[in-house]
Protein backbone atom coordinates (compact mmCIF):
# COMPACT_ATOMS: atom_id res chain seq x y z
CA UNK A 1 0.00 0.00 0.00
CA UNK A 2 3.23 1.96 0.39
CA UNK A 3 2.88 3.03 -3.60
CA UNK A 4 -0.57 4.03 -3.16
CA UNK A 5 -2.76 7.04 -1.58
CA UNK A 6 -6.18 6.73 -0.21
CA UNK A 7 -8.50 9.32 -0.66
CA UNK A 8 -11.72 9.38 1.18
CA UNK A 9 -15.01 10.99 0.45
CA UNK A 10 -18.48 10.52 1.83
CA UNK A 11 -20.52 10.91 -1.42
CA UNK A 12 -20.30 7.91 -3.59
CA UNK A 13 -20.22 10.43 -6.67
CA UNK A 14 -17.98 12.48 -5.40
CA UNK A 15 -14.96 9.44 -5.30
CA UNK A 16 -16.39 8.38 -8.93
CA UNK A 17 -15.24 11.90 -9.76
CA UNK A 18 -12.34 12.10 -8.24
CA UNK A 19 -10.91 8.80 -9.55
CA UNK A 20 -12.28 9.11 -12.93
CA UNK A 21 -10.24 12.73 -13.53
CA UNK A 22 -7.11 11.10 -11.66
CA UNK A 23 -6.83 6.97 -12.89
CA UNK A 24 -8.00 5.88 -9.51
CA UNK A 25 -10.24 3.19 -8.14
CA UNK A 26 -13.72 3.40 -5.91
CA UNK A 27 -13.75 1.31 -3.40
CA UNK A 28 -16.03 1.16 -0.09
CA UNK A 29 -13.88 2.24 3.08
CA UNK A 30 -14.31 0.84 6.56
CA UNK A 31 -14.31 2.32 9.96
CA UNK A 32 -13.51 -0.20 13.15
CA UNK A 33 -16.31 -0.58 15.02
CA UNK A 34 -18.70 1.06 12.79
CA UNK A 35 -22.01 -1.27 12.41
CA UNK A 36 -24.06 0.69 9.35
CA UNK A 37 -23.03 0.42 5.91
CA UNK A 38 -24.50 3.91 5.09
CA UNK A 39 -22.39 5.55 7.58
CA UNK A 40 -18.87 4.15 6.01
CA UNK A 41 -16.99 6.22 3.75
CA UNK A 42 -15.89 5.90 0.01
CA UNK A 43 -12.20 5.43 -0.81
CA UNK A 44 -10.13 6.70 -3.94
CA UNK A 45 -7.46 4.31 -4.71
CA UNK A 46 -4.24 6.49 -6.30
CA UNK A 47 -1.33 5.71 -7.65
CA UNK A 48 1.40 7.69 -6.06
CA UNK A 49 2.52 9.18 -8.82
CA UNK A 50 -0.42 11.30 -8.95
CA UNK A 51 -0.04 15.17 -9.32
CA UNK A 52 -0.48 15.91 -5.37
CA UNK A 53 -1.10 19.53 -6.45
CA UNK A 54 -4.34 18.12 -8.30
CA UNK A 55 -4.99 15.70 -5.69
CA UNK A 56 -5.09 17.95 -2.96
CA UNK A 57 -7.53 20.43 -4.76
CA UNK A 58 -10.20 17.88 -5.45
CA UNK A 59 -10.07 16.62 -1.98
CA UNK A 60 -10.67 20.19 -0.46
CA UNK A 61 -13.33 20.49 -3.42
CA UNK A 62 -15.41 17.32 -2.84
CA UNK A 63 -15.16 17.78 1.15
CA UNK A 64 -12.82 14.92 1.29
CA UNK A 65 -9.41 13.81 3.41
CA UNK A 66 -6.37 12.14 2.57
CA UNK A 67 -5.31 8.99 4.75
CA UNK A 68 -1.97 10.23 6.50
CA UNK A 69 -0.84 7.07 7.52
CA UNK A 70 -0.49 5.86 3.91
CA UNK A 71 2.92 6.19 3.69
CA UNK A 72 5.09 3.94 5.52
CA UNK A 73 7.23 4.78 8.67
CA UNK A 74 9.87 2.86 10.49
CA UNK A 75 9.43 1.09 13.72
CA UNK A 76 9.89 2.73 16.40
CA UNK A 77 12.36 0.82 18.90
CA UNK A 78 11.50 0.94 22.75
CA UNK A 79 13.60 1.91 25.42
CA UNK A 80 15.57 -0.01 27.25
CA UNK A 81 14.37 -1.79 30.15
CA UNK A 82 15.90 -1.39 33.67
CA UNK A 83 18.51 -3.79 34.91
CA UNK A 84 16.97 -4.13 38.44
CA UNK A 85 14.36 -2.88 40.08
CA UNK A 86 14.02 0.53 41.16
CA UNK A 87 14.34 1.17 44.99
CA UNK A 88 12.01 4.17 45.78
CA UNK A 89 13.45 4.34 50.32
CA UNK A 90 17.28 4.51 50.88
CA UNK A 91 18.34 2.03 53.69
Amino acid sequence: MADELVAYFWEQEDAEEVAERLGGVVRRGRFQGEDDDEDHPWMVLITAGADSAVLEALVAEYDGWLDAGGAETPPVEPPPLPDAPKRLKRG
